[in-house]
């Protein structure tokens, strides 16, 4: 089965998708995204395809719509899997600056290409890493939901920057980089043109935000000169993140860009990259249990003061 059905009560829909229960779930003999596996070819370097299991399709089934209350409707998307590098023994942290800079142009192209589509409303890129996160193949990877509705998150999200230009005139994020930077105790690292916090409002342990300081919408609006600062500060987060307990550090990286395709300016929307984790200290994992799964109010153990100190203390060497 392949639907999305209609919850009146939150104004959400959820996507319905049986065909994700066959998913490999950390195969110990072969990896299905290595070279020359499924219908990959025997060499390539970094590549994007569409996600065998998914829980949006282009071509989606009709589906029977016979309730007023009960509403149900097809499951038009894309998703895609971005396969990062053909090393399967490698991630985010080890690959080469010139690697990341090459994700980062296929992310961006790959944004504009599926925006093209009428019916997408989204494109939301994200990375779970480590199994600890739900992942479910260890291979350097990642993926694109290209959606037909506006996720519930991303509704709140714009409600809120929208509000807030309109009350004072200015964008909530640029305020928050000017905030942070005068501030300078929450801040992890940062580049001419990018800037890494953990924010004051942190609803993980370890969680840190990416802003560009330029007011940008969009993952392909950033330069050249921006997208290389942008690898290397994804760079340095990841090998923070393994130094912070001398570990494989899982986490989610989730990319918030502007939505495509609605009758709605955007310009108040600012693009940034969130990562979290349940990590809270070592074996010591932050579950999400009752209060943050039913009502969306978190409860954070650790002080995002300390959590930017310690980050911001791991030292790591990178070649440029």
């Amino acid at each position: 089965m392949l639907e999305r059905r209609y919850n009146p009560i939150t104004d959400e829909w959820v996507m319905i998708s049986s065909s994700r229960q066959k998913r490999p779930n950390l195969p110990k003999n072969s990896c299905p995204i290595c070279p020359g596996i499924l219908e990959l070819p025997d060499e390539y370097d970094l590549v994007s395809f569409e996600n065998r299991f998914p829980a949006l399709k282009k071509d989606a089934p009709e589906v029977k719509k016979d309730s007023r209350v009960l509403i149900r409707d097809k499951s038009q998307g894309i998703c895609e899997v971005v396969v990062y590098t053909d090393k399967h023994n490698s991630e985010l942290s080890q690959m080469s600056l010139k690697q990341i800079r090459k994700l980062i142009n296929m992310w961006s192209d790959r944004t504009k290409e599926l925006s093209l589509y009428k019916f997408v409303k989204y494109v939301f890129i994200f990375e779970n890493k480590g199994k600890e996160v739900g992942a479910t193949l260890p291979h350097p990877h990642g993926q694109l939901y290209a959606f037909p509705f506006l996720p519930p998150r991303i509704k709140v999200k714009m409600q809120s920057m929208e509000k807030w230009y309109k009350e004072k005139g200015t964008c909530a994020i640029c305020e928050v980089v000017k905030e942070e930077k005068k501030n300078d105790e929450r801040i992890v690292y940062q580049t001419e043109n990018f800037i890494a916090l953990v924010p004051f409002y942190a609803r993980y342990p370890y969680e840190i935000h990416v802003y560009p300081k330029r007011h940008v919408e969009a993952i392909y609006e950033l330069s050249n000169k921006e997208k290389k600062e942008f690898a290397y500060i994804l760079k340095i987060i990841t090998n923070k993140y393994n130094g912070l307990f001398n570990m494989p550090f899982p986490y989610m990286m989730m990319f918030f860009q502007k939505p495509f395709n609605i009758d709605k300016t955007t310009h108040y929307f600012h693009f940034h990259v969130e990562f979290i984790s349940p990590m809270r200290g070592p074996n010591l994992i932050k579950w999400i249990a009752s209060v943050e799964s039913g009502t969306w109010a978190f409860i954070n153990p650790v002080e995002p003061e300390q959590a930017a100190k310690k980050l911001r203390g791991i030292e790591v060497d990178i070649d440029v």
